[in-house]
């Protein structure tokens, strides 16, 4: 999720603060070499291929699970050093055992049955991982229940297979944060280029899908933190509207804009996901509006001929703001007109200044949510006061490079009946009639335009540089769906492309994206990361 935009030369200097060296880095890109499929066994495989090899008895859970966690052992841990799990389920071959066993019995829950998943350290697990949002301030956080999320996943057959790291607090706790940085997990590197940044904040759960760690995994989006992630490291991402998926048992930041939402290196395998996640909770009503609209199987929009017929509204004012973008852009635009969709030039990117309160939106409703949170958390803070106390007095270890700005403005805001948030919460909301207007206007069945631009590089000092793109940004202020999907390379520097459309339109989205993926064929490994 962003904060705000810096002006800095990239470098490589600073790694070490980062968990990474500078020789090694250059020693990495040195000795680069792209994965193959005689290396590591399991190497681009989707949920269907490994469906396929389990139900043949060529492999099962146990086996993936074992495979899973030596690719992270190897690749996560020993080197380059992506660092994008922050914690092992020790139960997960348990796990697998029993699901096993279960399919042996002629038992198969579903898609999902048997398939290792990594969720984000912001989503309760009542097992023996730690739920901390990356902060060392709740370590020792072992949630009583699981979230709705995880309940739905093991319900479907899904082994969970660990956390993933992310940006500390989901990127809420500084102006000039570093995406996929926390003071728990330390640095997130993308698997690309591994001085850039991975984005965030669902920064290890997107990193770990491209570099091959899970065929899927779970993250959690406000504002771009599932399209940019998605967008920077060659994946595909959907943020789903919000009330699909109850966040009930997540570390929240805002009930306006919170939401899950899956991870995986196709459209194919993120739609699997996402119909086993969704459903209505009880424990967070704005999964209430879901009923009826939800679908168990998203795979059945998935259509070679989706753009066929389509009328998609581009950004226009990214149709000419960087050389190596705009050509992207453009080869996009051409696909889809190929592929029998018709063009409009709109412009939606200014509905996020008409919106312009979301900041205050987003602080009022974090102390909020967190006071709720943490209350009840088994952790050592019960409160955000309690939180910025913690550390201020641990500021060696919990802010070595940037501090809580966020966490202190937040602070200082009133309640949700505040005259404060009530003019924020109109001005963001209203971005929604923006939304469908436009769409009804034009006749339009998607927005769309580049989700992010070139990843920068990692900077301790200055935070973030955001690129001036996010196309995705509109829909996660209305609380509408987007689907982020690679778009190409800048040199080695993946950057995607984002569709958007009208609230719990994720079966419409899916059917476009479905196409543009398979007519493009943009997604490919990474070269840095070794075979094993």
């Amino acid at each position: 999720m962003k904060r705000r935009k810096f002006i800095h030369t990239g470098s490589i200097a600073g790694l070490s603060l980062f968990g990474l060296a500078a020789s090694d880095f250059q020693n990495e890109t040195k000795n680069k070499r792209k994965v193959s499929g005689n290396g590591f066994s399991l190497d681009e495989l989707s949920v269907d291929d490994l469906r396929k090899m389990m139900a043949k008895g060529e492999i099962n859970a146990q086996k993936l699970v074992k495979l899973y966690l030596d690719r992270i052992a190897e690749i996560d841990k020993k080197g380059p050093h992506i660092n994008a799990v922050i914690e092992i389920n020790p139960d997960a071959m348990k796990i697998a055992a029993e699901l096993d066993k279960e399919r042996a019995a002629g038992k198969i829950r579903g898609p999902l049955h048997g398939i290792p998943v990594l969720i984000k350290d912001n989503i309760d697990t009542a097992d023996k991982m730690q739920t901390t949002a990356g902060s060392i301030a709740l370590e020792g956080n072992i949630a009583k229940n699981d979230a709705f999320v995880v309940k739905q996943l093991r319900k479907a057959g899904a082994v969970i297979l660990g956390k993933t790291n992310l940006s500390e607090w989901a990127n809420f706790r500084s102006t000039r944060s570093s995406s996929g940085w926390s003071s728990r997990g330390g640095q997130t590197h993308n698997p690309y280029v591994l001085d850039r940044s991975p984005c965030g904040s669902s920064s290890g759960s997107a990193v770990a899908v491209a570099a091959n760690l899970c065929a899927v995994s779970v993250g959690t989006e406000t504002n771009g933190s599932i399209a940019c992630p998605a967008s920077m490291n060659n994946v595909v991402g959907i943020k789903p509207t919000v009330g699909l998926i109850s966040r009930s048992g997540i570390i929240p930041i805002s009930k306006t804009q919170d939401t899950a939402g899956p991870f995986g290196r196709t459209v194919r395998d993120a739609a699997l996901l996402l119909g086993a996640m969704a459903g209505v909770d009880p424990d967070d009503d704005v999964t209430l509006t879901s009923k009826e609209k939800a679908q168990t199987d998203y795979t059945q929009f998935l259509k070679t001929d989706g753009l066929k017929g389509k009328r998609i509204g581009i950004e226009k004012s990214f149709l000419k703001k960087h050389e190596a973008m705009d050509a992207l852009f453009r080869e996009a635009i051409e696909l889809m007109k190929t592929k029998g969709a018709t063009i409009v030039e709109v412009e939606f990117i200014k509905f996020k200044n008409v919106g312009n309160g979301e900041g205050e939106l987003l602080e009022y409703e974090f102390k909020d949510g967190l006071n709720a949170y943490l209350s009840k958390a088994n952790g050592k803070v019960k409160s955000l006061e309690e939180l910025i106390k913690f550390n201020t007095d641990n500021q060696g270890k919990a802010m070595p490079i940037f501090q809580q700005e966020t966490l202190e403005s937040s602070q200082k805001k009133g309640d949700l009946k505040s005259p404060g948030y009530l003019e924020a919460y109109g001005k963001v909301t209203g971005v929604r009639k923006l939304i469908d207007n436009l769409l009804t206007e034009q006749n339009l069945d998607a927005l769309c335009g580049p989700a992010t631009g070139a990843s920068w590089c990692i900077d301790p000092v200055n935070g973030d540089f955001w690129t001036g793109y996010g196309s995705y940004g509109p829909a996660a202020m209305a609380g509408y769906p987007s689907i982020t999907l690679p778009m190409g390379f800048i040199s080695e520097i993946p950057v995607g492309i984002s569709f958007l459309g009208r609230s719990y339109d994720e079966g419409g989205l899916l059917t476009i994206s479905y196409d543009f993926e398979q007519s493009s064929k943009k997604r490919r490994a990474p070269k840095f990361i070794k075979s094993i």
